[in-house]
């Protein structure tokens, strides 16, 4: 939701809402050594969101893209294949 507000209502691009969403949230709770951005020694939390383009995140408002969710690198989500 945050980051459709941030593309829809602040005008940033999809990519400037991610860096908001993730690095830059990270340095604000002076966390960014520990998260905030794929880097080897850093937690592995990540979301990974069934779309063509990242760039179409922010557009899926109240719709749940979500078919993976990794915390510390152990699956804690993952939606069931469907077809």
């Amino acid at each position: 939701m945050v980051q459709s507000l941030a593309c829809t209502q602040l005008r940033m691009t999809p990519a400037e809402a991610i860096v908001a969403a993730t690095i830059n949230a990270a340095y604000s709770l002076r966390r960014d050594r520990q998260i905030g951005s794929l880097e080897v020694g850093k937690q592995a939390d990540l979301a990974i969101f069934d779309v063509e383009d990242y760039r179409e995140i922010p557009y899926y408002f109240g719709v749940n893209k979500c078919w993976m969710t990794l915390k510390k690198g152990q699956p804690i989500f993952q939606k069931e294949h469907t077809e």
